[in-house]
């Protein structure tokens, strides 16, 4: 729920400048190239106090004698480019203004993080006087005259030019070979072809999805849900004071930054959505960003900056528990990632199945089709008992207690086991004129070490009653946005049974996905009233 390197960069909006050959021959447009001097006498902040010096030079001269901080040096012992060189600038303003006046900078992986992209000061004019520190450092190297220098230069930059346009012709040639080479493929592309397709569209349009507002507002909304993860985090800050974290999916980073208020030693965030490039943001503005890294991409295919961690935390569930399979990412997270005595946050899960009775709610959905003002449109009802709806059904539509039919270790779980057909048994408490369907929901639970259990039958209210946290998404607790999973049940042209108060309902019900890679989810129950009723049917969750 991949790094990219974001194109904003801590400069005046009309600076374009960058690294290639096109920017290089357009910047003298933009002035930083210009042939006219710099400007010597623009005033700069101090690296590591607020006096304001008359020129980057004198700035620089002071940072050397009074801090024993070498700005060229640094720069040219880690071999900084010029994003590096901004990286370093702001990664030390950074950690002054946290109170560290003395900031690690012996490797360049102490501030490579795209964060320390953003100024820290306002308008920092340190940062539009980068090329000062490269002309001064110019200017002392021994050599020939300024001309005689000036001709190295050139020379020098019309090798890298060129050395970037054979680059950039050989990977056109290559691209447009590779075209070529599936241009018949693309004009008659066969049936598992248009399948995959179909599954890279699909899962495509899932992360873009989570690029937009209104999925993370709905979310962090949810209080259910926010201050679960909240209250583990924070009840139990021991577990995450100096350990490594990982976020699967972690959208605007709220987690995250539970976990680094916490006292973990680092965080790494992973999504593979646009909205990492606003959790960067938030975590910065926030004051994270010496502890929180932003990846973007899948996290089976992005390379951490660790070989392992700590904790896992996530929050991967979806409609009926399975839907959307990000659960298969956390799995993979876990195999991949997790030290053999690391935490996943949270730990536990059920599943759980009840029957559906609701009569007002199919007048209101099914019946009210067959008179609409007086029309028949009992067209519309064609498909409407092959898709499992989402709801929030009142505990009054369930008539009997719910029964779990599958327990989720998150510790043990595998990904073969997400697929799967279990058994379930229900007995009724009260009368009701027919069995409309049967309702789904998934109860989640936060243990505090990977050796803890829960108990077979765990409730979550009464796990709370512990000091244990723990929530619902079902009818008769607070309503979250997961909603619950309603498949109603096509009786066809067959009346109803009625059941009475005491009847057993049997069957099973199972999970698969649609296909290997898809995130569709179909659910099918077998049921049986013994010498009442019996069926079997299937519904789609897409």
């Amino acid at each position: 729920m991949s790094a990219s390197i974001p194109s904003e960069r801590p400069l005046k909006d009309d600076d374009t400048r960058s690294t290639t050959s096109e920017d290089s021959e357009l910047s003298n447009e933009e002035g930083w190239e210009d042939v006219e001097p710099d400007d010597e006498t623009q005033p700069v902040v101090g690296l590591f106090s607020e006096k304001v010096y008359p020129d980057v030079n004198a700035m620089l001269k002071e940072s050397k004698e009074k801090h024993d901080f070498d700005l060229r040096k640094v720069q040219k012992n880690l071999g900084l480019d010029f994003l590096g060189t901004i990286k370093l600038v702001n990664y030390i303003r950074s950690q002054v203004k946290a109170g560290n006046t003395s900031p690690d900078v012996t490797s360049k992986d102490k501030f490579d993080d795209d964060v320390y992209l953003k100024p820290v000061l306002e308008d920092d004019a340190l940062l539009y006087s980068l090329d000062d520190i490269e002309d001064e450092e110019a200017s002392d190297a021994p050599g020939g005259t300024d001309a005689e220098r000036q001709v190295v230069e050139l020379q020098e930059e019309l090798e890298r030019l060129q050395t970037q346009f054979s680059e950039y012709r050989s990977a056109v040639q290559q691209s447009m070979e590779e075209q070529l080479s599936k241009e018949d493929e693309k004009l008659a592309p066969g049936p598992s072809q248009r399948a995959q397709s179909k599954v890279d569209e699909i899962d495509a349009d899932y992360f873009v999805s989570y690029s937009y507002n209104g999925i993370h507002e709905s979310m962090l909304k949810d209080s259910v849900r926010t201050d679960s993860y909240r209250d583990f985090v924070y009840d139990n800050k021991h577990l995450f004071k100096d350990k490594v974290v990982l976020d699967v999916g972690c959208g605007t980073g709220i987690l995250s930054m539970f976990c680094a208020k916490a006292g973990a030693k680092k965080v790494i965030s992973v999504d593979n959505s646009n909205i990492i490039d606003r959790a960067k943001e938030i975590i910065y503005e926030n004051g994270f960003g010496d502890v929180i890294t932003p990846i973007r991409g899948k996290i089976e295919e992005v390379e951490l900056p660790v070989p392992q961690v700590d904790i896992i935390v996530s929050e991967w569930m979806g409609y009926c528990l399975l839907f959307e399979a990000m659960f298969d990412s956390v799995i993979y997270a876990r195999d991949r990632y997790l030290a053999p005595d690391g935490l996943m946050v949270p730990s536990h899960a059920t599943l759980r199945i009840a029957p559906f009775a609701d009569p007002d709610f199919i007048a209101s959905h099914i019946s009210f089709w067959h008179s609409v003002y007086g029309f028949n449109m009992s067209s519309m009802l064609t498909g409407i008992y092959d898709e499992a709806l989402v709801r929030s059904i009142q505990p009054s539509a369930i008539p009997a207690d719910s029964n779990i039919f599958l327990p989720l270790p998150l510790h043990t779980i595998t990904v073969d086991e997400l697929s799967f057909l279990k058994d379930f048994k229900v007995t009724l408490n009260e009368d009701i004129d027919a069995l409309d369907g049967f309702a789904i929901w998934f109860d989640m639970f936060f243990m505090p070490s990977r050796e803890s259990t829960i108990p077979d039958n765990a409730i979550p209210s009464e796990m709370q009653k512990k000091g244990i946290v723990a929530f619902t998404t079902g009818p008769h607790g607070t309503e979250t946005h997961w909603q619950q999973g309603v498949c109603l049940i096509d009786h066809g042209k067959k009346r109803a049974t009625p059941l009475k108060k005491g009847q057993t309902i049997t069957g099973k019900i199972g999970y698969q996905k649609k296909s290997e890679k898809s995130r569709a989810l179909d659910i099918t129950i077998d049921w049986e009233v013994q010498d009442v009723e019996k069926g079997s049917q299937e519904w789609s969750l897409a």
